[in-house]
């Protein structure tokens, strides 16, 4: 077994929130919004919106508060996104985190101890706007965790090398406007190798490289074991 998931299956044997914890996992609902989804057909999911109203009604059905998934997921989400369509290239249209789909500024949570590995604002259209990347260490394999999609405020009074302790508040979810163009949500992504990004890291790619990506960003679920 790959050292990393073997670290990542055995760090916890109980589920790990990322969200505020006072939202109990019960209330955690599995969300499609792959181009299979028979029901998005005809919907325009790129418009935050529509996005949104689809999102709550899937939560309001299931009487959940927070809407989950979408690791490797093929999505129609990023059609009208230049960065990942543009100059002729293949379309980057595969998901290589796991995003949860919540109100702006509900509190995001630091799953496990870390250090600040680097922090930007990926202000583009389509790209994740306020980023924090943890550096950890498990059993002596070394790994980072991406989150994307936050406010502008978690990015406030960060310096590199600052350690963050499994439980802490690592900050809070950004609104459409400033996340850059999206329903609010959390986008996270387990990154073996950062190849030297700094503040990101691709959390899309194209079907032709997803046998790499999909080797350096495992599925987080084998950490946070949510509805598994």
């Amino acid at each position: 077994m790959d050292l990393l998931i073997e670290q990542l299956t055995t760090f916890s044997e109980k589920p790990i929130q990322l969200l505020d914890t006072t939202i109990p996992l019960s209330a955690y609902v599995p969300l499609d919004l792959s181009n299979d989804n028979e029901v998005l057909k005809g919907m325009d999911v790129t418009q935050p919106k529509e996005c949104q109203d689809y999102i709550d009604a899937v939560l309001e059905q299931n009487n959940g508060k927070v809407a989950y998934g979408g690791y490797l997921e093929n999505r129609d989400l990023y059609a009208d996104k230049q960065s990942f369509n543009g100059h002729g290239n293949e379309p980057r249209n595969v998901h290589l985190g796991i995003d949860y789909w919540c109100k702006a500024g509900t509190k995001v949570i630091t799953p496990l101890d870390g250090v600040l590995h680097s922090f930007k604002n990926n202000p583009d259209k389509g790209d994740y706007g306020p980023t924090i990347i943890l550096e950890h260490c498990l059993g002596g394999v070394e790994f980072y965790t991406l989150y994307g999609h936050l406010s502008l405020e978690s990015l406030e009074g960060l310096t590199l090398g600052k350690q963050f302790f499994a439980g802490s508040t690592l900050g809070t979810l950004g609104t459409p406007d400033i996340n850059v163009n999206y329903a609010p949500h959390l986008h996270f992504q387990i990154i073996k190798d950062i190849e030297g990004y700094y503040g990101d890291y691709p959390g899309v790619c194209s079907l032709s490289k997803l046998d790499f990506y999909k080797k350096n960003c495992p599925d987080p679920n084998l950490l946070l074991k949510i509805g598994s």
